[in-house]
């Protein structure tokens, strides 16, 4: 079916962000003395937040003072430089824009926290992404549905009329508890046979195939 409204996650669909994930997190990990972890480590740490990433990240057993101050360190390296090797994925940008002049409205929604996730969609897509809404205490993070409802309201689009997009699991559980139709692509940090055994109904491999399935009637 088409739809009215595309909700994309963002690291790992539209954004190649693990090398900044991986370069901030070990920051963190070895100013306080820990081992730095693999960017595949990394990679399987990601999708449920930045303090479980750091969670993750952090040897069993860490006091939750120590986990804290990582947490800290992360989040100050990472805004510095969360543009150093991040770069959207080929063919995004103008899949957006394709979308954008097609009438399809677009939002962001990430469990990264809220400021990085407004500043990067501002600076790597610009309008093309209106609505972008990261993790902050005031509303729940995925798979919880609630920021999901959050940027369909300021589209105006209710759910039945709008797919959700994303790499991981976290956003196959995400659509199924908004209601909505979901879209798993290949090329983020989760495979093909993970997102088949996590659910994913639908896999495209490539953002031209994505296209086709925002757009077939």
């Amino acid at each position: 079916m088409s739809y009215d409204a595309a909700v994309f996650d963002l690291d790992g669909t539209l954004l190649d962000t693990l090398g900044d994930l991986a370069g901030s997190a070990n920051y963190a990990l070895t100013a306080r003395g820990f081992p730095a972890r693999t960017v595949d480590e990394v990679r399987r740490f990601v999708g449920n937040g930045v303090a479980m990433l750091l969670h993750r990240a952090v040897p069993d057993g860490t006091a939750p003072e120590d986990e804290a101050r990582c947490l800290e360190l992360f989040r100050a390296h990472y805004l510095a430089h969360m543009r150093d090797h991040t770069a959207p994925y080929a063919g995004i940008p103008e899949l957006l824009d394709h979308l954008r002049q097609t009438g399809i409205a677009v939002a962001v929604v990430s469990n990264k926290f809220d400021a990085a996730v407004k500043d990067l969609c501002r600076d790597y897509f610009g309008d093309a992404v209106p609505v972008a809404i990261g993790e902050s205490a005031q509303i729940r993070r995925k798979p919880a549905p609630d920021t999901v409802f959050a940027a369909l309201r300021e589209l105006d689009v209710p759910p039945e009329r709008a797919v959700y997009i994303g790499d991981s699991d976290v956003d196959i559980d995400t659509a199924r508890n908004a209601g909505m139709d979901c879209i798993s692509v290949s090329w983020g940090f989760r495979d093909i046979p993970f997102l088949q055994a996590h659910g994913a109904s639908r896999i495209a491999r490539d953002p031209k195939e994505l296209g086709s399935f925002l757009l077939a009637p």
